[in-house]
């Protein structure tokens, strides 16, 4: 019976992994956005005449990493899922 109990006590950090997981993944995202836009905002404020290559490199960065965000944010929510089969609820 004890090792049931440790299994599952192991599955249950599988859960809080995941949380911890998404969200080291979204707070990740959010810092390279945001440092993305302070580079693009003080490029275009020093080179006002490449504002616009600025921009558009600058929005493809960060759909790249948004796309990172997104995938890492599903693996966290399929482990979770797979934790949650295992134990039943």
């Amino acid at each position: 019976m004890q090792a049931a109990a440790t299994s599952y006590e192991f599955l249950t950090n599988g859960l809080l992994g995941a949380g911890i997981g998404a969200g080291l993944a979204i707070i990740g995202a959010g810092l390279g956005i945001g440092l993305i836009g302070r580079g693009a905002t003080e490029g275009m404020a020093r080179q006002p005449e490449i504002a616009g290559q600025i921009q558009t490199a600058a929005i493809i960065l960060a759909a790249l990493i948004e796309g990172a965000t997104f995938f890492a944010l599903i693996v966290a929510l399929m482990v979770r899922g797979t934790v949650n089969g295992v134990l039943g609820h």
